[in-house]
């Protein structure tokens, strides 16, 4: 008893050590984007706009990490937080339904892939992916609006651009305005997915524990997608959680189709018109979230895995 004592405080202590070096590590990315935001945007030629007065360095970095201060946009003079969080819901809208719907069109498609490997299926199925990952966003966005939406497309039967309305507003809208954006956002996503878990399943179904299931006598479709899909899966969600850098990028070009009203499209917008406050404020929030979700990958999978502790 006193050693699976011992063996628990021990597993407990690696734990919280790789939680706080993982948590160092986070700050310190932090730190290091901040001051290539700042350079970027402040000290290099041409970088400030004669409009805006650039702050010192230690006073830029103060506002943003004691009082999360980015800065005032130009023409109105609003913060650049209120502006962000004002749209934030929508690109939060558009980047979670499509993070979802990519893993839920990932699954069946890698795993009936992997089962009929070699097949025609399999071949249609990869050959597919690889073409939708190579297709950029913007230019699908604009393909699915001409063939889809009801204002402009062939066969209009969805809501097209400038639809968007917020989940409390109209929560049917929400959903219908969205469906072509999740779409074309999660389609590449989905793409890389399918392929990743078909190599995993192929990896997965030759394990001991897989033969010994069907000696058991397990049902073909119990043993596929209990054990082999349940194994392979949780490595397409990992990845989910660090492409999320993706899928913001990704949210700019789609909302820049769609005249989604979020985070990516004020960036746009404020490119156009040089207005660094915001452009800066926006590249150093994505940069935070990225970090942080990133932070609570690497943890979750420590917690759920103790191989990520000791590597």
């Amino acid at each position: 008893m006193d050693r699976l004592t011992a063996e628990a405080e021990d597993d407990d202590l690696q734990m919280a050590s790789y939680t706080v070096r993982r948590i160092l590590r986070a700050i310190l990315l932090l730190v290091l984007v901040s001051v290539l935001t700042y350079v970027l945007f402040t000290v290099l030629p041409d970088a400030n706009p004669p409009q805006s007065v650039a702050p010192g360095f230690f006073g830029y970095m103060k506002d943003v990490f004691l009082h999360f201060n980015f800065g005032y946009n130009h023409p109105s003079h609003q913060s650049v937080l209120s502006l962000v969080l004002t749209r934030l819901p929508a690109t939060l809208s558009l980047v979670a339904g499509a993070g979802l719907l990519s893993v839920a069109l990932a699954i069946p498609v890698g795993v009936i892939a992997a089962t009929r490997r070699g097949t025609r299926v399999d071949r249609v199925a990869m050959r597919t992916a690889l073409a939708i990952i190579s297709m950029p966003v913007f230019w699908l966005g604009l393909i699915v609006l001409y063939l889809l939406a009801s204002d402009v497309g062939k066969l209009p039967i969805l809501p097209g651009a400038n639809s968007y309305a917020g989940l409390t507003a109209d929560p049917g809208q929400w959903f219908k305005s969205l469906i072509l954006p999740w779409l074309v956002l999660a389609a590449s996503q989905a793409a890389i997915y399918s392929r990743l878990l078909r190599g995993q399943m192929l990896e997965v179904m030759d394990q001991d524990y897989i033969r010994t299931a069907r000696a058991k006598g397990l049902s073909e479709q119990s043993v596929i997608w209990r054990h082999g899909a349940g194994a392979a899966v949780p490595g397409v969600v990992t990845a989910l959680g660090l492409d999320i850098g993706a899928l913001l990028g990704g949210a700019v070009l789609t909302e820049t189709v769609f005249r989604i009203h979020g985070v990516g499209l004020l960036a746009y917008h404020a490119v156009l018109r040089s207005d660094f406050p915001i452009v800066q404020g926006t590249v150093l929030l994505a940069a935070m979230f990225i970090v942080v979700v990133s932070l609570i990958v690497d943890i979750g999978n420590a917690w759920l895995d103790p191989r990520v502790r000791f590597a």
